[in-house]
């Protein structure tokens, strides 16, 4: 069966077999107490029970003058699922996640967060419900900025601490944050400082600043070497494990960067969806040798991780 129709005929029995998850919403905070920190859960009105997708896009397209971007992408994440975002250069990955974390408007389609829709709530609101981090963070951050400022900010989905007002206990919730990433230590020090590994555990923090809904991660590893990659992905699957109503998306062209724990597959051609699905079923030989239209096989290893070869 086609790419197309097989993943149309998947997502149309996800969609009939998924009743979603009734589970309230796990506190990003338990064990704070022992910090100081009592647990509760700002600019969000939490716990609360999370029905259907963490997040759906309907119908999206972009376009940009006379070039199309995205044509009619359908796609939604439900809680404890965690989705790779496959695709050559230029395939649209990154717009799909500019969109899916609100910082880009759809030229046609829905962005639903949580069951509500972008453009009937306020999408300051909605911005809390979605941790978003990509591998351009560290030239949009004042170079002065400490680690535990960049963590903090994401109370209110911000880059700076002046807009806002923030209380001790946001910079304790901000230091187990980092703590939980092994930077805690790096706390007082400035971003600019940072190794591009530190950096991307301190943003890697950020995203648990809020307890969101779902965490959208674009390329996190593009600025690594071999041994910060590794790294990174292992602390992603640690954040990953850490809470299972949690939804996840990560960007990547390299099949070696997925986690482990990666639930589904999205995959992108030409601003196209070319398949969709659960990753041991979709992510095959035949699917890599078109997305990046070279012959490639595929292996999952005994550790659980991907490779890629000529094939």
């Amino acid at each position: 069966m086609p790419c197309l129709a097989r993943c149309s005929a998947r997502q149309s029995r996800e969609r009939r077999d998924s009743p979603g998850d009734t589970r309230p919403v796990q506190d990003v905070t338990q064990g704070f107490a022992q910090h100081g920190v009592s647990g509760i859960r700002h600019g969000r009105t939490l716990p609360f029970t999370q029905v259907g997708p963490a997040l759906e896009l309907r119908n999206v397209s972009l376009n940009r003058d006379s070039t199309v971007i995205l044509d009619n992408v359908d796609w939604n994440a439900h809680p404890g699922e965690h989705w790779i975002i496959l695709g050559a250069n230029g395939s649209g990955k990154t717009s799909l996640m500019r969109i899916a974390a609100l910082y880009l408007h759809p030229s046609a389609g829905e962005v639903i967060v949580t069951g509500e829709r972008l453009g009937d709530t306020d999408v300051r609101t909605l911005r809390r419900r979605v941790a978003y981090m990509s591998a351009a963070f560290a030239t949009e951050l004042r170079p002065q900025l400490r680690a535990f400022e960049v963590v903090m900010t994401a109370k209110h989905a911000a880059l700076e601490p002046w807009w806002h007002s923030y209380d001790e206990t946001d910079r304790r919730r901000a230091i187990v944050c980092l703590q939980h990433m092994g930077v805690d230590h790096l706390a007082e020090r400035e971003i600019s400082t940072l190794s591009s590994g530190e950096q991307q555990r301190v943003f890697l923090a950020r995203t648990r600043m809020n307890a969101p809904a779902i965490v959208l991660l674009d390329e996190p590893s593009g600025r690594l070497d071999l041994g910060g990659r590794e790294q990174l992905v292992r602390a992603i699957d640690d954040t990953i494990a850490s809470d299972p109503n949690l939804a996840s998306a990560i960007v990547t062209h390299h099949v070696d960067e997925i986690p482990t724990k990666a639930t589904h597959l999205l995959a992108l051609k030409r601003g196209k969806v070319l398949d969709s699905g659960p990753i041991g079923e979709t992510l095959t030989s035949d699917l890599l040798s078109t997305i990046f239209e070279f012959p490639l096989r595929v292996e999952r290893r005994t550790d659980g991780r991907f490779s890629a070869r000529p094939g």
